[in-house]
């Protein structure tokens, strides 16, 4: 499986991260196999987060990297400092107590990737850096980034990491799919826009997708009709996203492989370093995954896909 490189990691990061927001203490043996697969194409890293499944996501997967003993060979990609019930929580001391659970359920001293899941604007970036690098230091993380941070405020950090000699972001985690969202999935979500892509681009600032196949919206199970996954339509439901899934269709048909290894192939295909977080549930859902992430597109056929130029 093709590999990026982030700043902070001594091993680099495949490009299909393994999605864990379904593991939980009694799956087990589903966490197990699934975990196989994704071994057997290649895949070092996995997704989880402080909230997924109430904890047990974190718990579930540090059972299995003890059972495993393969703590090395693996890329921990956590997040934390998700608001709650009484708001946000992006700050030094939220910060600190959620990143500190995490290592404990993931009975593990290190993070090699650790996202804010969230970002509080009204917080200044040098706050935050200045937590983060203090954890960074302590080693227990390699490396940070954002989780639907906004590219604006991404640019904020590294400017104060430069000014004052910090550690800064060394990577980006928002949604980014061929079908493109009418609203956020959940209240603070970002959603990489052409003017973000265009700062990745810029930077060469490599970026960890969420949604990547639009939550099945390419499979072929939605239709205008179809209106019975509120989410769905509410998310995705557009014309363009219909031409968009028209295309991939045709585009698929072409190459001989489906259309939602088509999305996933467009996510891949960017002109920065992209992965696709996935989350396949069993081994013919992985196989498509792995062949998707092998496709190449052209610059010309990944506008011709995003309704940016007329023909292929």
């Amino acid at each position: 499986m093709k590999q990026i490189q982030i700043q902070g990691l001594d091993k680099p990061v495949s490009q299909l991260i393994m999605g864990s927001d379904f593991f939980k203490l009694n799956n087990g043996d589903e966490v197990s196999s699934i975990l196989e697969h994704y071994l057997a194409i290649g895949g070092n890293t996995i997704d989880t987060a402080f909230i997924y499944c109430g904890g047990e996501s974190e718990q579930a997967l540090g059972i299995w990297l003890e059972q495993q003993r393969n703590r090395d060979a693996m890329n921990i990609f956590t997040k934390g400092a998700h608001h709650d019930e009484q708001g946000p929580r992006v700050n030094k001391e939220a910060i600190h107590s959620d990143l500190l659970t995490s290592l404990e359920r993931l009975r593990t001293d290190y993070i090699d990737l650790y996202a804010l899941h969230r970002d509080d604007p009204s917080v200044p970036v040098g706050v935050i850096l200045e937590a983060l690098n203090e954890h960074l230091e302590a080693g227990r993380i390699r490396a940070f980034g954002g989780s639907n941070w906004t590219h604006q405020r991404l640019q904020d950090a590294a400017d104060y990491a430069k000014q004052h000699g910090l550690v800064g972001f060394s990577f980006s985690s928002p949604n980014l799919s061929l079908a493109k969202p009418n609203e956020p999935f959940w209240a603070g979500c970002v959603s990489s826009d052409e003017q973000a892509l265009r700062w990745h681009e810029a930077k060469q600032f490599p970026l960890l997708a969420w949604s990547a196949q639009a939550r099945g919206f390419f499979t072929g199970k939605f239709t205008p009709d179809n209106r019975e996954n509120e989410d769905i339509v509410r998310v995705f439901y557009s014309d363009a996203n219909w031409m968009r899934l028209e295309r991939a269709t045709q585009l698929a048909k072409e190459k001989g492989v489906t259309a939602i290894q088509i999305a996933l192939a467009y996510v891949l295909n960017q002109p920065f370093p992209a992965c696709a977080l996935i989350g396949p549930r069993n081994e013919a859902e992985m196989k498509s995954c792995f062949e998707g992430a092998q496709l190449k597109l052209s610059q010309q056929e990944m506008a011709w896909l995003d309704l940016t130029e007329a023909v292929v």
